[in-house]
């Protein structure tokens, strides 16, 4: 009884895990959420496919057989039992039980045999008499259901391990080894697979995802195996004419519901079905549940904006799922299209960077540290907003490390300032970190790119350098404007990153190396004061280099005001992030036509109504056996020389309480109630 109950328990805290842990994904999405190490020691212990692991379904094989022992080795017995009332006891053993009465009625054992039958038929006792030399013998029972939720709950066990068997992925490898598959551990389509990694329709369990796009079919289902996937056929197609999502305000699905129609292969007949959440279809003894939704290959149209070079901007087609190439120089990076959102509800209230204030006005290094690389800050306050549609996508180097984009369509109004929102992570365990670039006063984001590229122009630097030395100096100290023309040039430069702070140096650019200049060169006492002056001039120069783009495109010059400081306060920031931006170019969605999948799991499980039947049962069982007690009452009844019956009774409990005291009592007093000298113990 330990070991099995052990058993059980062990089965439980897999269960747990396997509902905790998500089952049969990549690896690389476990090596991302545990570590190499313990990544690795979970799988040894299959933690990945719990329901499948050899322990795991080797325990539930030993308790369908051990339990199913015990309940055929104790079912004769406790039949036996539900029969007898054991009345062959004797009366004297009846001094022997705990609870116990004696006693005498005033009425001859005829009427007192009458009067006990009366009682016990009110009370719902079953009861049978045996008639003996001396007196009469009345034997009565009462919860015999316990001994039944005894049988109930060891058959729910085999029931529910029973049905776990026949619903693993048992009879997949069972088939598999008869017929010569193996798993399927490449890539491409589904049409392409060969047929020894196919299952054929007549497998009679099994349980996988089938991906259906809208507007198209499918009928081969895909089952995750430990080392690699299995293709199940089905005996009918799925097409999917129209799927249905609906979203809370918040931004999560409220409802999806896919309108399909089946066409069965033997037949030939269709039947159009919606299938929701937890309204699944029924076909053929095979389950369709709607189990999400994908992108099921939406046509992309981008628009690639070098960052640093003057090159002319591209055009990029694609689709969701598909991929392309992109040349960086010498360097080939591939471009795979990771998917789209047409929807993005997020909390807007209060949020976005800390890039409203002039840079002009604070520390350096706090600046770096409030704004390099960061998202827009969410605070307490929520305002939820729908902030259009977004797209993903990967650039993979020659080997084979990819980082992961996620770009905004539009821009997004952050603290009254609107920018465009440029995200980048290089692990899926890591959240993504976003460049926010200011859109210009046309609303697109041309006049920060077209800032951008003029920074890398030594020439343009110079100019704008001269531009602000001539603008800055005193008009009683023109000695100056060669210092701090040679400043702003520098300064330029370093926040470029076309050069280190010492010759040598690796460059770094941005808001950092200007950072690593005062560090290395300004004595910490005067730190506060220079990094005020450096970024008042690079904000200045900058400016200028921004007057001097607007008057190579010939367009007006920018005014002085709270639009353009507001504006350059946030150009500056995003320059300062761009220099880490890891990509040569920076894609735009400029159009794109949505196509939906829908993601089904089918289902055939003979095991399930074994299992819905052992849950029914386990309850009636636990129930029967914590709630129900077995009681056993014997009344021995034995005339006396006066006329009266002199009257014997016994009680036994399986389960002591104090409802059992005061049973007996109510019994001993409504039996002797007219004996005054009775005595009840």
């Amino acid at each position: 009884m330990r070991f099995a109950i052990a058993l059980l328990t062990v089965i439980c805290i897999a269960s747990v895990i396997g509902t905790v842990v998500k089952q049969r994904e990549p690896l690389n999405n476990y090596v991302n959420q545990f570590g190499p190490f313990w990544s690795e020691l979970f799988g040894r212990l299959d933690l990945y496919t719990v329901y499948s692991a050899w322990w795991f379904l080797l325990i539930l094989a030993f308790l369908v057989i051990s339990t199913s022992l015990c309940i055929a080795r104790n079912t004769p017995k406790i039949i036996a039992d539900l029969k007898s009332y054991k009345e062959n006891i004797r009366e004297k053993s009846l001094q022997a039980f705990h609870h116990k009465a004696i006693g005498q009625l005033p009425v001859p054992p005829e009427q007192a045999m009458a009067q006990v039958s009366a009682l016990l038929d009110a009370e719902g006792w079953k009861a049978r008499a045996q008639i003996r030399e001396k007196g009469t013998m009345v034997a009565a029972r009462k919860g015999a259901a316990n001994k039944i939720g005894y049988l109930a709950a060891h058959g729910a066990i085999v029931l529910i391990c029973l049905g776990g068997l026949l619903d693993g992925d048992l009879f997949v490898r069972a088939l598999m080894w008869a017929q010569g598959k193996s798993v399927y551990q490449g890539g491409g389509l589904v049409s392409e697979v060969r047929p020894e990694h196919r299952l054929s329709t007549s497998n009679p369990s099994f349980r996988g995802n089938l991906m259906v796009p809208e507007g198209g079919r499918a009928a081969t289902a895909i089952l995750s195996m430990p080392d690699g996937v299995v293709l199940q056929e089905l005996p009918f197609d799925v097409e999917l004419k129209k799927f249905i999502v609906e979203y809370y305000s918040t931004g999560m699905p409220k409802l999806f519901a896919s309108e399909v129609t089946i066409r069965d292969h033997a037949s030939g007949k269709t039947s159009a079905a919606t299938i929701k959440v937890n309204e699944p279809l029924i076909h053929e003894g095979i389950a369709i549940y709607q189990s999400s939704f994908d992108d099921g290959g939406s046509k992309l149209k981008l628009r690639a904006v070098p960052l640093a070079s003057a090159a002319p901007a591209f055009e990029i087609e694609g689709v969701v799922g598909g991929s392309t190439s992109l040349s960086n120089g010498d360097e080939k990076l591939a471009l795979e299209f990771s998917g789209l959102r047409v929807i993005n509800v997020e909390n807007m209230g209060g949020a976005g960077p800390e890039g409203g204030t002039d840079v002009r006005k604070v520390d350096l290094i706090d600046s770096v540290q409030a704004h390099l690389g960061s998202g827009a800050k969410t605070k307490t306050e929520k305002a939820l907003q729908n902030v259009g549609p977004s797209f993903s996508y990967k650039l993979r180097d020659a080997a084979g490390q990819a980082r992961e984009y996620n770009n905004y369509m539009l821009p997004v109004d952050l603290d009254g300032q609107k920018v465009f929102l440029a995200g980048v992570r290089d692990t899926p365990a890591e959240t993504f970190r976003y460049l926010r670039i200011p859109v210009d006063a046309q609303g697109e984001m041309q006049g920060w790119l077209q800032l951008r590229q003029a920074l890398a122009d030594p020439g343009l630097r110079e100019r704008a350098a001269r531009r602000y030395a001539e603008a800055a100096t005193p008009n009683d100290k023109p000695q100056m404007t060669p210092q701090l023309q040679a400043t702003a040039q520098r300064a330029l430069a370093l926040f470029s990153g076309a050069e280190g702070v010492k010759p040598g140096d690796k460059t770094v650019g941005g808001l950092p190396a200007l950072s690593n200049f005062i560090e290395r060169e300004v004595p910490e006492a005067e730190r506060g004061r220079v990094s005020e002056v450096l970024l008042r001039i690079l904000n200045g120069s900058l400016f200028e280099l921004y007057k001097l783009v607007h008057q190579q495109a010939g367009r007006p010059l920018p005014e002085p005001g709270p639009a353009t400081q507001t504006f350059m306060t946030q150009a500056v920031l995003a320059l300062s992030d761009s220099m880490f931006y890891p990509a040569p170019v920076i894609l735009q969605l400029a159009d794109f036509t949505q196509i939906q999948a829908s993601v089904f799991q089918v289902a055939r499980a003979p095991g399930q109504k074994l299992v819905y039947l052992g849950a029914v049962l386990l309850i009636i069982g636990v129930f029967a056996m914590l709630y129900i007690k077995e009681r056993r009452l014997w009344i021995w009844l034995e005339p006396i020389h006066n006329g009266g019956t002199r009257v014997r009774m016994a009680l036994s409990c399986t389960r002591a309480s104090p409802d059992t005291d005061s049973e007996f009592a109510h019994l001993s007093q409504a039996v002797l109630k007219d004996d005054q000298q009775a005595t009840a113990s």
